[in-house]
């Protein structure tokens, strides 16, 4: 039996609805919308690509846009006053560095100087800490957006057992310490895993995100699991073949035959890391409100 398709876009365009009505609500009360600044460097096309979408989406819900360009060869001192600049201004809600960076920049030292109520992208030591503590903060969009549609799915995650291949900071490590806090019994694998397939054929929530076009195969697949693929790979023609050239971690055609439910690539996680993003910078700016 073929698994049911968890369709992203539905689930993050439902998201979308629900942050803008409440942006609206806040409006009313306040009289200032929630801002959300972020911050390219260089001309690279796909982070031009994927800030133009964030920002996009911000002035969709009624949020206001800032867009900050700067140039490629920008000094580590002029990004930290910028940062420091957007911090101090009470019209911004969040603050997004986006990544990666020119060579000569340091991503994480740069991320780090955000406000921590502003870090939208959930990236910061601070809030880093307060996920692995377990207490309230921003947390990191895409495994936000996985939380989501798991919700979505009616997964039992108290209790299941749940893999999680990769270990970066910016998913795999904060995805596993998520499902933790929801109770579930959780495995993180990685290029140094003995037999990953034993490992992953165990889970009953699976989720890739090793950045490797279709590693996880019918083996890695328990039967009746929910499958989530964060991967975006994009093959060349001559891999492609008659498919398409844009694939994820899972080989979909294998895994759909066995997984209870399992995202699609493109249309599934990609779509749920603005929508978190958006619903971040709302919990932003209704914290420093209050505060």
């Amino acid at each position: 039996m073929s698994a049911s398709i968890i369709d992203g876009k539905a689930i993050a365009a439902r998201v979308r609805s629900e942050v803008e009505q409440q942006v609206r609500e806040l409006v009313g009360a306040t009289g200032r919308p929630p801002g959300l600044a972020t911050i390219l460097v260089g001309e690279d096309p796909a982070s031009a690509i994927y800030v133009g979408g964030k920002q996009k989406a911000c002035a969709e819900v009624g949020m206001r846009p800032f867009d900050i360009r700067l140039r490629a060869d920008v000094s580590h001192q002029q990004v930290a006053e910028k940062i420091a600049q957007l911090n101090g201004d009470p019209e911004v809600s969040g603050v997004l560095l986006q990544l990666p960076l020119p060579s000569h920049l340091d991503g994480p030292a740069l991320t780090g100087l955000i406000d921590p109520l502003k870090d939208v992208d959930g990236l910061t030591p601070v809030n880093a800490g307060l996920l692995a503590l377990g207490r309230d903060g921003l947390r990191p969009c895409t495994p936000l957006g996985v939380m989501e549609m798991l919700k979505v799915t009616g997964a039992q995650i108290a209790g299941a057992e749940a893999v999680v291949v990769g270990r970066s900071n910016l998913f795999g490590k904060p995805m596993a310490l998520m499902l933790l806090a929801s109770d579930a019994t959780v495995t993180i694998c990685h290029s140094k895993t003995s037999d990953l397939a034993a490992v992953c054929s165990r889970a009953q929530i699976l989720i890739a995100a090793a950045g490797r076009a279709r590693l996880i195969g019918a083996e890695h697949v328990r039967q009746g699991a929910i499958v989530i693929d964060v991967g975006m790979n994009r093959l060349t023609p001559e891999q492609a073949g008659n498919r398409s050239g844009l694939v994820g971690d899972v080989d979909f055609e294998a895994a759909v035959q066995r997984a209870r439910a399992i995202t699609p690539v493109p249309g599934g996680v990609g779509p749920m890391t603005i929508a978190m993003l958006l619903r971040n910078t709302l919990k932003a700016a209704e914290v420093q409100r209050r505060k």
